[in-house]
C-alpha cells in the first residue's frame, strides 16, 4: 500500500504492485526513477538492479546445498558462510534478500533446517541428538523449541505420525 501511494502520488502509471515488484506502463524518465529512489528510502525500501533476483536465487541455492546435501559441518556461521561464497558483504545479501522475500535470510535458513529435521526424522536413522550436531544447533532443547516454533508439534510427536492409523507425514 504504500508504494502504491507513493507511485500515485508521483503520477506514475503502473500495472500492478506485488511483494518486491512494481510493474509500470513505460519506462520512468531519470527525473521520476530519482524521485521514486527517494520517496521508496524515506519508508525503507530500495530499488533493486537487474540481476539481483538471480543474487537471490544464488543465496537460495547455496543455503539449500549447505543444509540439506553438505556432508561437511559448516563451521562458519551462515553469514560469514554466505559473504565469503557470494562476495558480497551480508548486511547487503540480507536486505536484498529481505526485500525481494518477505522474510529475513535467518528465517529462510530456520524453514530450510527444520524441513531437513523432518526429512530426517522420518528416515528414523539418526537420533534427535545426532541430528541437532549435523544441522549445527547449540543443543537438542533449542532444535525443539525450533521444530515445535515451525510445526507446531513436538519431534517426537513428529515421529510417532510415522504409526499405523496415523495421517502420512507426506502430506505435512
Amino acid at each position: 500500500m504504500a508504494v502504491k501511494s507513493i507511485l500515485e502520488e508521483l503520477k506514475i502509471d503502473y500495472v500492478s504492485v506485488n511483494l518486491g515488484q512494481i510493474d509500470l506502463n513505460q519506462p520512468l524518465s531519470k527525473g521520476d526513477l530519482n524521485q521514486l529512489e527517494i520517496q521508496l528510502k524515506n519508508f525503507g525500501f530500495e530499488i533493486l538492479e537487474p540481476g539481483n533476483s538471480s543474487l537471490v536465487s544464488k543465496i537460495k541455492t547455496t543455503l539449500i546445498e549447505q543444509i540439506h546435501y553438505s556432508t561437511e559441518y559448516l563451521n562458519v556461521n551462515f553469514s560469514a558462510f554466505l559473504s565469503d561464497k557470494l562476495n558480497h558483504e551480508y548486511s547487503y545479501l540480507s536486505r536484498l534478500f529481505s526485500s525481494v522475500e518477505g522474510i529475513t535470510i535467518e528465517k529462510y535458513i530456520t524453514k530450510l533446517r527444520i524441513e531437513k529435521v523432518k526429512e530426517l526424522l522420518y528416515y528414523n536413522e539418526l537420533s534427535l541428538t545426532q541430528i541437532a550436531y549435523q544441522l549445527g544447533y547449540s543443543s537438542v532443547a533449542y532444535l525443539s523449541t525450533q521444530f515445535k516454533k515451525e510445526t507446531g508439534m513436538t519431534p517426537t510427536e513428529f515421529k510417532k505420525l510415522r504409526g499405523p492409523g496415523h495421517k502420512h507425514l507426506d502430506s505435512l
